[in-house]
């Protein structure tokens, strides 16, 4: 599941700019990771099928599936993963529709069974996260993403969805710094270090909470 899209599930992290790699975004089928949106004033966060919206956003995803087309493959794919439960593409591909349909529960259950078949998938534990997340499940979205830079250093989606969380979330600004330090040192040219400069200058402009 390559998707490097950004989902905007996110709520914008401070300025309340909602972007799509945590949210609505699409996933159509090989999408990359979703990044959630941090909310930070930039130009058209980029991208999900997963959005990474990051605010740092990944790129920004196609427009979003057919609704009925959704459904149909939805009812398929149920059907086919109860005939073969090993079926990994299938529990992908739940997973994604799950989450582009808002339905974080079922797709952090579908993405569950595809990580039984491939563990150290780092972008359907990514998507997983993200999903995690709009549950309110701070602490498993964090290890989510956490053990994805453990298995891909440089995946960036997940290091900045951490941040987010830490940031947006649980308030633990130092912890989110750290994370987007770490995109701006894996490349610094990238769109995605830009995003995580953005994020950083947005924290310098919130009230410190006493």
């Amino acid at each position: 599941m390559n998707r490097n899209i950004v989902i905007g599930l996110v709520i914008g992290l401070l300025a309340g700019f909602i972007i799509g790699y945590f949210t609505g975004t699409n996933h159509t089928a090989n999408q990359q990771p979703a990044t959630i949106a941090a909310a930070v004033p930039m130009p058209s966060p980029g991208g999900t099928p997963g959005m990474p919206p990051n605010v740092g956003a990944m790129p920004m995803p196609g427009a979003m599936p057919n609704a009925m087309e959704v459904q149909s493959r939805i009812f398929s794919n149920t059907q086919i993963v109860a005939r073969e439960p090993k079926n990994l593409n299938a529990w992908k591909q739940l997973g994604n529709d799950y989450f582009d349909t808002h339905q974080p529960q079922k797709a952090v259950d579908a993405y569950a069974k595809a990580l039984e078949l491939e563990p150290n998938n780092a972008d359907i534990l990514t998507d997983q996260g993200v999903m995690y997340r709009q549950l309110m499940a701070y602490d498993k979205a964090i290890a989510n993403f956490e053990k994805s830079t453990k298995l891909d250093p440089k995946h960036t989606q997940s290091l900045f969805n951490l941040g987010v969380v830490y940031s947006q979330d649980l308030k633990q600004d130092d912890k989110a710094i750290k994370a987007w330090n770490r995109i701006i040192a894996l490349d610094p040219a990238s769109p995605q270090a830009a995003q995580a400069h953005a994020a950083i200058a947005e924290l310098s402009t919130r009230p410190k909470i006493k």
